[in-house]
């Protein structure tokens, strides 16, 4: 078996190749007989296609996403469908939001020696437009905030979060709907919405928890699709969208649960697939039941 360090070096802000050396290097001096390596990534999609070349030899390959969410999403997209492949978040980033799903058990992915002498259990992955998902994808005013948020430096009065208010409010004044064509198992309706969203997993966007139970194992997607609302309609919905309540507010939300979800748009419009971006006009998303391996730490109960 081989362990296979993915180390982004620019996550976080800062590069961590050092830090993840001297921890595995620390690990591997009680394993001798253990074959790892450490590769930094060069550009984007470079993880995906290094696990790829990587499983083609068939050995057992244990891969740890030294980094945030986009890294793990990288990650994760390489072992989709590699049955000799798992896989974890080793988190290094500022975004991490894949590991708040498991509660007060999260920072065990943190620990080095639980994920080495962890277990692998099989999740779920969201095929979108040949990219996947093992955690949230989303379309509307948050994915284009989220996106946009990279286009501004941060403002010095509000610190580190002035480029995401910037894009907010540049986002809102050119109007917080867009129109869309909704299909999805008992739903096909066409309108402007204000944001849609397919649940693997519970939290995105730095935090916002759209669905309280999704299960990243059990089949199906957790879905919510929020209707167009004006200015004071969303500063209100926003804030309880984000605190687990979507499924209450069913004057603005749908919810649906299934296997798939097609959203075209009459502009090319962008997808946020666990942080990274994707540009279409016709995103079709469908749930891959346990798709990827992924490395359980030692002591987690989350799966039972």
């Amino acid at each position: 078996m081989k362990h296979l360090f993915i180390v982004n070096p620019i996550a976080g802000g800062s590069d961590k190749t050092e830090e993840v050396r001297a921890k595995v290097v620390s690990a591997f001096a009680q394993r001798k007989d253990e074959e790892w390596e450490i590769y930094v990534t060069k550009a984007p999609q470079d993880a995906t296609a290094k696990i790829r070349a990587e499983a083609e030899s068939g050995e057992e390959l244990r891969v740890y996403a030294c980094g945030g969410d986009g890294t793990f999403n990288e990650c994760a997209s390489g072992a989709v469908g590699k049955a000799n492949v798992a896989v974890c978040p080793h988190p290094t980033g500022t975004g991490n939001d894949f590991c708040r799903m498991f509660g007060s058990e999260k920072d065990l992915f943190r620990d080095l020696d639980a994920l080495l002498a962890g277990s692998v259990h099989p999740i779920d992955a969201i095929a979108c437009n040949g990219r996947y998902s093992v955690n949230i994808c989303s379309v509307g005013i948050d994915a284009r905030i989220g996106t946009n948020a990279h286009k501004y430096p941060s403002l010095p009065l509000l610190g580190g979060a002035g480029a995401y208010v910037t894009a907010a409010a540049i986002e809102m004044w050119k109007g917080i709907a867009r129109p869309m064509h909704i299909t999805a198992e008992g739903f096909d309706v066409k309108g402007d919405f204000t944001l849609a969203c397919a649940c693997n997993g519970r939290f995105y966007g730095g935090g916002f928890n759209p669905s309280l139970d999704a299960r990243p194992d059990d089949g199906e997607l957790d879905m919510f699709i929020v209707k167009k609302v004006n200015l004071a309609q969303f500063a209100v919905l926003i804030g309880r969208y984000a605190a687990g309540h979507a499924a209450e507010m069913t004057k603005f939300v749908t919810h649906l649960k299934g296997s798939w979800i097609t959203i075209e748009f009459e502009d090319e419009n962008v997808i946020n697939l666990d942080g990274e971006a994707l540009f279409t006009k016709k995103a079709e998303m469908k749930i891959l039941p346990g798709a990827v391996n992924l490395i359980v730490p030692r002591g987690m109960t989350f799966f039972g």
